[in-house]
């Protein structure tokens, strides 16, 4: 099994670290770790060190560095603007996104989104959505952290703000009456790639209008219809097999 990654604001300068605070007592509690056991730090930058646990303290441990990288952030980026789901599945869909390996994730609040992130709740939701984004990077062992749009002023974007988006990107709409295909629509070599995902009643005939009129193109995956928790998933990894990046 692979060196557990835990995530740190920056790389140490020096040879000798010491990883306290919740990643600490993740890593000296919950995982357990102990003397001449590897780790993984990252930044969620591109920059990863591996180091080796010298020292075990309650909530803290001491490693020393071995080894350090830089890994360049993907080209193309990948962006999903995902229709905000409701309940668990949400989170469900952000978790698996991650693993696979989006780079944006941007809360959409869509005509047909049933959860409706308003006030405190949608600061509070997207909020949940940052946490399980880190964590799951620090799963799947991933360099770059992915970004979640939107803030906590406006934690969903609107429609407008989603064709903000499309400007200067490859722009793709999920949709299953779609004519083109996900795995045969052109791709770009670099740059930025925008795939629209809607919630759970779909998009709206009047939202796939503004989309496509935007620059958007709607594509489909197949002959069968996945649930907005798992379309994203679906089409992030035909991308990435596409791209090279599996």
């Amino acid at each position: 099994m692979s060196a557990p990654l835990f995530l740190v604001e920056s790389l140490p300068s020096g040879d000798v670290v010491t990883l306290d605070g919740p990643e600490g007592h993740h890593a000296a509690t919950v995982q357990r770790l102990r003397t001449g056991e590897e780790l993984l730090l990252a930044d969620g930058r591109g920059g990863t060190a591996t180091a080796v646990v010298t020292a075990v303290g309650r909530g803290t441990l001491t490693a020393s560095v071995t080894t350090r990288r830089y890994v360049d952030p993907p080209d193309p980026r990948l962006v999903v603007v995902q229709g905000i789901p409701k309940g668990e599945r949400a989170e469900l869909a952000v978790q698996a996104m991650t693993e696979v390996g989006v780079d944006e994730i941007v809360p959409w609040a869509a005509a047909r989104s049933v959860a409706q992130w308003r006030a405190e709740r949608g600061v509070r939701a997207r909020d949940r959505w940052v946490s399980t984004v880190r964590e799951a990077a620090k799963q799947a062992r991933r360099s770059w952290l992915p970004v979640v749009g939107g803030s906590s002023s406006v934690p969903a974007a609107s429609l407008a703000t989603v064709t903000d988006r499309f400007v200067g990107a490859t722009a793709l709409v999920l949709h299953e009456e779609a004519e083109h295909r996900l795995t045969t629509v052109a791709l770009p070599a670099s740059g930025e790639i925008v795939l629209v995902v809607g919630p759970e009643g779909g998009i709206a005939p009047e939202e796939l209008t503004t989309l496509t009129t935007a620059g958007g193109t709607p594509v489909r995956l197949g002959a069968e219809v996945l649930r907005t928790s798992t379309a994203g998933v679906a089409a992030l990894a035909v991308l990435s097999t596409r791209l090279g990046r599996w």
